[in-house]
């Protein structure tokens, strides 16, 4: 079916005002960056629309958008307005078989605080927490280190489960949907807040390699209905994988277990049970080396976990680098395809990003990468758009570190390409980017809270940054 409008992004008004003229909203912000990252995945342009409270909404709006996305906080919650369009979209949309409705958290709320239709919608939280205070801030750089480590990460996340929506929708056949919900199912258990960034990353991972990962939904507060779940997404799992860390999580009402203990606790029963029927089920189970910051009950957790696991046929148990345990985690679930990707590229290949351009201005940067022992990596300029952004993706996949070439293009351009690197584990990337940097003639001032390497200046006399960037991380 043909969709008017693909995404259809709803919020309050008052969370749109900056308070000062002339200056970008956050729901403005936020609505180019999906527009931006919708694109480089879909590779096409697509229709995305805002509409707040005080917007007309037809019934022909609601029949016609594909996607909607809710921008949730305070104002949103209690907003009559904003209640009615979620209530109308679900009517609209009641005889859909996918989920297209998305919750933006602006703010935190709990669970209680939001509205009924969206608590069991994943979060998407879009805010940030003060360290030491604890208090909520919003984003106003979003370009700064904390950005990359919880907006964009989200924002990634976001884009992606929209994608394959849209997907859903728009591009395949009965066939290949009812296909779609056959691919391989992996429980990825949730985690105390200390390793919610590293799930995160693998929930991608496993995704971008087609697997369906559960939960699909945020997890009941209450006991009875938490195990529930849990139980009815394991039955429909072949392998379950736990994330330990210091924290213990969560201690939902009616239990004095927390939501990580009982999912380990319930994934050993179900493993007992598939075990009996002689289906296939297993377990890895990762803990975190250091555990310096672990509560006596965390510790006792751990302790008790170690034993269980030790009496359980097919479950393994490992405590070591995080990376280690992804690669463990890569032998059992990744294709040979991508494991030869691997091999192909082993600490030597430079990804040069520059444009086209610029093609000329790079090559003595190609002859010092090259005279350091590195292969140079170019993007792809010829052929139509789909075949340039399949050859920049592989890329991403696969190079060791990256080189942007900033120079006849804008300071936009560059973000993209920064974003680009920063949502490379979401396209199936299977190992850690061992350096980025940005080179360029003219000043870099906007860039220092990249977390990438700068080096300005003649890009002939920049060739002495340039190897001592590439001899940090030589093999």
């Amino acid at each position: 079916m043909a969709y008017d409008i693909d995404v259809l992004i709803t919020f309050a008004e008052k969370d749109n005002d900056t308070g000062k003229k002339n200056e970008i909203g956050w729901i403005s912000q936020f609505k180019k960056f999906l527009d931006l990252m919708l694109y480089q995945v879909l590779g096409e342009k697509i229709n995305v629309v805002v509409k707040s409270e005080y917007d007309d909404f037809t019934a022909s709006t609601m029949d016609n958008a594909a996607v909607l996305v809710t921008i949730l906080s305070k104002e949103f919650a209690q907003s009559g307005r904003c209640l009615d369009t979620v209530e109308s979209y679900y009517k609209a949309t009641s005889g859909s078989k996918i989920g297209r409705v998305f919750k933006v958290l602006k703010s935190p709320l709990t669970t209680l605080e939001q509205p009924p239709r969206l608590r069991e919608l994943l979060n998407y939280d879009m805010y940030q927490v003060d360290n030491e205070t604890g208090l909520m801030k919003e984003y106003t750089d979003f370009f700064s280190l904390e950005a990359e480590k919880q907006y964009w990460m989200k924002m990634v996340d976001l884009v992606y489960d929209i994608h394959e929506v849209l997907i859903v929708l728009k591009g395949q056949s009965k066939a290949e949907v009812k296909n779609l919900y056959k691919r391989r199912t992996i429980y990825l258990a949730e985690t105390g807040h200390d390793l919610s960034i590293q799930r995160n990353i693998i929930r991608r991972e496993l995704q971008r390699h087609g697997y369906q990962v559960l939960p699909s939904q945020l997890l009941p507060t209450r006991t009875e209905e938490l195990e529930r779940i849990i139980r009815k997404d394991l039955e429909e799992c072949s392998l379950s994988i736990h994330l330990i860390g210091s924290a213990y999580g969560e201690i939902p009402e009616g239990s004095d277990r927390s939501v990580v203990d009982i999912q380990n606790k319930l994934a050993a029963e179900h493993a007992v049970i598939k075990r009996s029927r002689k289906e296939e089920f297993s377990r890895l189970i990762w803990i975190a080396p250091n555990l310096r910051n672990a509560s006596d009950k965390q510790k006792t957790f751990i302790d008790s976990l170690r034993r269980d696991i030790e009496a359980q046929e097919g479950a393994e148990i490992l405590q070591n680098p995080l990376e280690d345990f992804k690669n463990i985690m890569r032998e059992e679930l990744l294709t040979a395809q991508n494991r030869t990707a691997d091999l192909v590229t082993s600490g030597k290949t430079i990804y040069l990003m520059h444009d086209k351009v610029d093609h000329q201005e790079v090559l003595p940067l190609v002859d010092v990468i090259q005279k350091s022992g590195f292969e140079v990596v170019f993007p792809a300029f010829e052929g139509d758009l789909m075949e340039v952004r399949k050859k920049h993706i592989e890329n991403l996949k696969n190079f060791d570190a990256a080189i942007i070439y900033k120079g006849k293009v804008n300071d936009q351009w560059v973000r993209m390409k920064v974003l680009d690197l920063l949502k490379a584990p979401g396209f199936g990337r299977n190992k850690p980017i061992r350096g980025k940097a940005i080179v360029s003639e003219t000043s870099l001032d906007n860039y220092k809270n990249q977390n990438v390497t700068l080096i300005s200046g003649d890009i002939r006399k920049s060739a002495e940054s340039v190897k001592m960037f590439l001899q940090e991380f030589k093999p």
